[in-house]
């Protein structure tokens, strides 16, 4: 590039406009949107959340080229971001320390690196989400991609309604050894199956989690892509296919009951009230009576179905809920033990809940030494990087759900909703992996559709010109 067009793609950087070089060898976006469009394909092939570290492959190697030609780009806040992830790696120095309370050498490396891959991965998804340009990965690629993954999870969701003991063989399974493909944790994350059947009625229920590792996931998943179904073939489509989005949408509700999530629940709750709040402000005040007026004669029917007893049942039975505070108890007491880079891990509980005597037996290898952190991001991350590091975390996203609070896109206003459901549901359900993936492709979108409209705004403010 010779000095001037330097300076001028220099001056859109800091602007409204990216562009690639003229000349540059042209990309098309495909690793994220096979990533995305084809998440069932790779959790049939036993590769599940492991297909983000394979396209991550060609999506680094893109911002290498990208970083050689014509630099990189990073949203607002990144600083806090690329904090956390020295935060995370530094908690590796705690990870053989014993921590008080818990099961000596329940922690481990595997883990803790495990971990930090996936945030380093994910790092790279949204960056390369983030600095291709509008003909490089078009927004509404994006969001058809997300579109598509939702009705697949619905698809799943239903499959584990009807098919509730529907698993198989993955070609992954075949090529691992024996020791890793009998561990718990790994058999989840590679062995397809439709649901999880759980005792929380007295008796077993099937709830439904395919094509993701857990019915949490499958729940947390469903809620952020239903944002993307109605962005992209309800608002912005039309005809046939802003009805069979419609219609997909309400078939949902039978799964999300089955799913028996009531953090799902509510979570679906608020982000009805998102978007009610978000047409008022835009003076669509018939499209909001049209939708009070659908729920009101939905309602009747609801309570009329099945669906209605169950959730009641579910609404009587807390189940888990006194194992849940205890261990958010632990990961708060955890995170005050050692604030500064908490301890790198999860770790077990001695005990239980009730008390320091319960454990395993092989009569119940369930009872017992829970998990400390797996009941919600917040929780994890406050055990695995202290106070400091859950600071750094949290900041890093409500930093671009503040600045682009005013979304004026409909795709922002998607993102938008998608970050701010991350600050309802880390309460109860770890984020990473997927839907921490989906998270910061809505950071990157934001950050992509909204960027110019507030550096306009600021311009007009300051009687600048824009580029």
């Amino acid at each position: 590039m010779t000095g001037p067009a330097v300076a001028s793609h220099k001056a859109r950087a800091k602007g409204v406009t990216w562009e690639v070089a003229p000349g540059s060898t042209p990309v098309t976006g495909w690793p994220l949107i096979w990533l995305l469009a084809g998440y069932p394909l790779w959790w049939a092939l036993g590769l599940g959340q492991f297909a983000y570290w394979l396209f991550a492959v060609p999506m680094f190697a893109e911002l290498v080229r990208r970083h050689r030609t014509v630099g990189l780009r990073v949203p607002p806040g990144f600083w806090l971001w690329a904090l956390f992830l020295v935060w995370t790696v530094l908690g590796l120095c705690l990870v053989p320390l014993e921590m008080p309370g818990t099961v000596p050498d329940s922690g481990g490396y595997p883990g803790a690196l495990l971990r930090i891959v996936n945030y380093l991965v994910l790092t790279v998804v949204m960056l390369y989400v983030g600095n291709l340009t509008e003909r490089e990965l078009p927004v509404r690629l994006v969001v058809w991609s997300l579109a598509v993954l939702c009705l697949a999870t619905i698809v799943g969701g239903y499959l584990g309604m009807l098919a509730p003991r529907f698993e198989f063989t993955a070609p992954m399974e075949y090529l691992l050894p024996d020791a890793l493909l009998w561990d718990p944790y790994v058999r989840t994350l590679i062995h397809p199956a439709s649901a999880q059947l759980m005792d929380i009625f007295g008796y077993e229920s099937a709830r439904p989690k395919a094509p993701w590792e857990y019915t949490n996931v499958w729940g947390y998943m469903l809620s952020l892509l239903l944002v993307w179904l109605v962005v992209g073939w309800v608002v912005q489509g039309g005809g046939l296919t802003r009805w069979c989005a419609l219609a997909a949408a309400a078939l949902s509700m039978a799964p999300i009951v089955y799913s028996l999530n009531r953090a799902l629940w509510a979570g679906l709750v608020l982000s009805l009230v998102f978007t009610v709040v978000q047409a008022l402000r835009r003076g669509r005040g018939v499209l909001v009576g049209a939708g009070a007026v659908a729920v009101v004669v939905s309602l009747p029917v609801l309570a009329l179905s099945p669906l209605a007893e169950v959730v009641r049942d579910r609404v009587d039975t807390p189940h888990s809920d006194g194992g849940r505070a205890a261990s958010n108890a632990a990961s708060l007491e955890a995170a005050d033990l050692s604030p500064v880079v908490g301890w790198g891990t999860t770790r077990e509980a001695l005990g239980s809940s009730d008390s320091m005597a319960i454990g395993p037996t092989p009569e119940c290898p369930g009872c017992g030494q829970h998990v400390i952190g797996n009941a919600g991001q917040l929780w994890m991350t406050l055990i695995t990087n202290g106070w400091v590091g859950t600071v750094l975390f949290v900041a890093f996203f409500a930093l671009p759900a503040w600045r682009y609070r005013a979304a004026a896109t409909t795709v922002g206003q998607g993102a938008l909703l998608t970050v701010l459901l991350l600050f309802w549901y880390m309460f109860f359900y770890v984020a990473l992996m997927s839907p921490l993936a989906v998270t910061m492709i809505a950071v990157a979108l934001l950050w992509r559709v909204e960027e110019p409209v507030v550096t306009a705004r600021r311009a007009v403010r300051t009687g600048r010109g824009v580029w």
